[in-house]
């Protein structure tokens, strides 16, 4: 081949959340179990209690429970194979998902905050004993997670995040049982809404953040930790380098980033040093200094632009 049709690949795949996160796939799923059946169990305890704090709780433990999804599925699909038609295999499938849950946890977390005011125009008969008992269940529960996820949130970042899910799950909780002992010893009944409030505007922002990410990764953004400005500075330092063009990074699910660009090289480097170096230096330089794991690049002579800009003619 002629060196303008030259393709320079260097691939470098791990599965996402890498071996440390797949380590504590079994704790996770434990910790989901926990996570879903405290949720519905404050359901039924907002309900017989009427008590909107521990609606809102759960709520709130819904949004644990999709980070812990979220990290069984960076697992699960890391693991599918992919194929002639599905080439990256079904790793967006976790973001689909993602998107699915943000826009049902918008919806629970701006109900709670309806329902939160509403109660301050109508204040309903809330039944502080049960409430803090149903919410010292859910506050067992974090504290049993969090002790599942402690060792692995110190070796694996996707466990991290994991884990904080959590631990925010459990100042819910808290808030809970602290409304209901202010409503069991003064009778101040607007303590539950305002629980309420502060369990929805913790949902809500955290929600946004994770719908922000989501459409992110959806429209093909540069990862956000990738500054491509520096990126291509990095190839163009490179001794030969005369160009860079067509330069992209996007990301196929969490922790999969990939990049590629055509890098326009002077001939006489590339027969004085061979393709393979130069690709080589090229994959070394974006390791060093960028976290992308799968990089493809296209080698090309001072002038193949042009030529390429023709044929899109």
């Amino acid at each position: 081949m002629g060196a303008g049709h030259d393709h320079g690949h260097a691939h470098a795949h791990a599965p996402a959340g890498g071996t440390a996160t797949a380590a504590y796939v079994g704790r996770l799923r434990v910790a989901l179990s926990i996570t879903l059946t405290v949720m519905v169990v404050e359901i039924v305890g907002g309900i017989v209690a009427d008590s909107l704090a521990l609606v809102a709780d759960a709520a709130h433990m819904a949004t644990d429970a999709l980070g812990l999804g979220m990290a069984l599925l960076a697992i699960h699909f890391a693991n599918r194979p992919p194929t002639g038609n599905r080439t990256f295999g079904y790793a967006r499938a976790e973001i689909l998902a993602a998107l699915a849950n943000c826009l049902l946890l918008l919806g629970v977390g701006s109900y709670v905050l309806y329902e939160a005011i509403q109660r301050f125009v109508t204040p309903a008969d809330t039944e502080g004993g049960l409430t803090i008992v149903f919410g010292a269940i859910g506050l067992v529960a974090n504290m049993i997670s969090l002790t599942l996820l402690m060792r692995g949130q110190k070796e694996s970042l996707n466990v991290r995040g994991a884990f904080l899910e959590v631990a925010a799950d459990a100042l819910g909780s808290l808030a809970v049982i602290l409304s209901a002992a202010v409503i069991l010893s003064t009778g101040w009944q607007a303590a539950d809404p305002i629980a309420s409030l502060v369990i929805g505007l913790m949902i809500v922002p955290r929600t946004f953040k994770l719908l922000r990410e989501t459409l992110d990764v959806l429209l093909e953004s540069a990862p956000k930790d990738v500054d491509m400005a520096e990126v291509r500075t990095h190839i163009l330092a490179l001794d030969g380098v005369e160009d860079v063009h067509d330069l992209h990074a996007w990301t196929i699910t969490s922790g999969m980033p990939v990049l590629s660009a055509h890098v326009v090289v002077r001939s006489d480097v590339l027969s004085a040093i061979g393709h393979e170096k130069m690709l080589h230096e090229l994959q070394n330089c974006l390791g060093d200094h960028f976290d992308v794991e799968h990089c493809t690049f296209q080698l090309e002579p001072v002038g193949h632009a042009e030529h390429e800009a023709h044929l899109c003619h």
